[in-house]
């Protein structure tokens, strides 16, 4: 066994490692395959990337226009591209979609004045919207968008894929936070500061919720994988079932969670507009407000992806039936559009109660948490371990 060959099956590699398994057998040498094997992975990476911030951008759109459509009103649909409109079809098409809407708001918060109070802490103020996106980033590097056939067996569509994914992203998932915190408290806004107490204190408290409703799907799980922490096992595991059939209770707790977790309405506490004026980004605009922006629609995003991979069957198109490895290359494209349909299910469906529910009172969101869910949680769990006790 050569060098490349001792580094490759040290890997969980995915695409990256097929393609570079491929360039060996052409003839590349170890040291040449296992550079392209690293390239073939930052690219991968990026890719995943452009993925999740692709729907985080669209996202703002499909808000609007659901917004629209369920207040009785139009969406976005006035905003053109001049040079853009001389194209027949294509460009009345994409201003009546509302897709240039994109463009304009992108534009905006890159040219626009970037306003920097003289109040505020400059460095934690400056810092804050970054430590917001780049949980984002570094999680979605790690979703398996679908699966391949690889050496005979299921390979993840993935940037990174190891036994401890799950455990990874919703441990990093969850230092966001720690950008509205400290948006709130360098902002030296009371507001602003009031915001970010809030977002800390409903993470701590949803972020109970979650784990616990985690669980019991792991304990259900368990005997049938090899690595339960895993996202892509999770995700083969439910080929048959779906886990939210054979765990609802557990799959409405982690929805919840999410909602708070990405402080979407009616959990929106720590920007509450009606008593915070804008909560933690009030003393934010221009490019800064921005990253908070898109960095929120990212962690909806991703938060939706991990619910697609441990409740909704991964890329599993329907309970029960699973794309074939067999169809190769076509079972890998089958997968990723099935995991991308899923997702924007997912965000419309975010986007929906956004708009249909009002928002709790911040008491009532404190409540439904520790004098709730969290008592929940811990007897579904509980059942579960008996259960489990049982079964074995």
């Amino acid at each position: 066994m050569n060098s490349f060959e001792i580094f490759l099956a040290a890997q969980t590699s995915g695409a990256a490692g097929w393609i570079a398994e491929r360039a060996s057998l052409s003839g590349v040498d170890g040291a040449g395959a296992a550079a392209l094997y690293l390239a073939l992975k930052i690219v991968f990476g990026v890719a995943a990337i452009g993925v999740v911030m692709c729907f985080a951008a669209l996202s703002v759109v499909v808000e609007r226009k659901v917004a629209g459509f369920i207040q009785g009103r139009f969406g976005p649909n006035s905003t053109y591209i001049p040079y853009l409109m001389l194209v027949p079809v294509v460009g009345k098409t994409l201003r009546r979609l509302g897709l240039m809407q994109l463009v304009a708001d992108g534009l905006k918060f890159l040219f626009k004045e970037e306003p920097l109070p003289g109040h505020v802490n400059k460095f934690w103020y400056t810092l804050a919207p970054i430590i917001s996106l780049s949980p984002v980033l570094i999680c979605a590097c790690v979703v398996p968008f679908g699966v391949f056939e690889h050496g005979g067996k299921a390979t993840a569509l993935a940037a990174a894929n190891f036994d401890l994914s799950l455990l990874f992203i919703t441990v990093l998932g969850s230092l966001g936070v720690y950008g509205a915190v400290l948006a709130g408290w360098s902002s030296n806004s009371k507001f602003s500061y009031l915001g970010g107490i809030r977002a800390g204190a409903q993470m701590i408290s949803y972020e109970l919720v979650m784990a616990l409703s985690l669980a019991p799907v792991l304990m259900w799980i368990a005997p049938r994988v090899s690595s339960p922490f895993n996202l892509f096992e999770i995700g083969m595991s439910q080929s048959g079932m779906w886990n939210i059939f054979a765990q609802p209770l557990s799959a409405l707790l982690f929805l919840l969670a999410l909602f708070a977790e990405t402080n979407r309405q009616p959990f929106d506490m720590a920007e509450s507009e009606t008593d915070l004026v804008s909560g933690f980004h009030t003393e934010y605009g221009s490019f800064k407000f921005g990253l908070f922006f898109v960095g929120e629609y990212g962690h909806m995003v991703v938060g939706s992806s991990v619910f697609i991979c441990v409740f909704l069957g991964a890329w599993s198109p329907l309970p029960g039936l699973s794309w074939p490895l067999e169809w190769g290359a076509w079972c890998g494209v089958l997968s990723f559009l099935t995991f991308i349909l899923k997702i924007l299910a997912m965000i419309f469906f975010f986007v929906w109660v956004r708009w249909t529910l009002p928002r709790f009172r911040y008491d009532h969101v404190m409540n439904l948490s520790w004098g709730k869910l969290l008592p929940l949680a811990l007897a579904n769990f509980a059942a579960y371990m008996v259960l489990a006790c049982f079964i074995k």
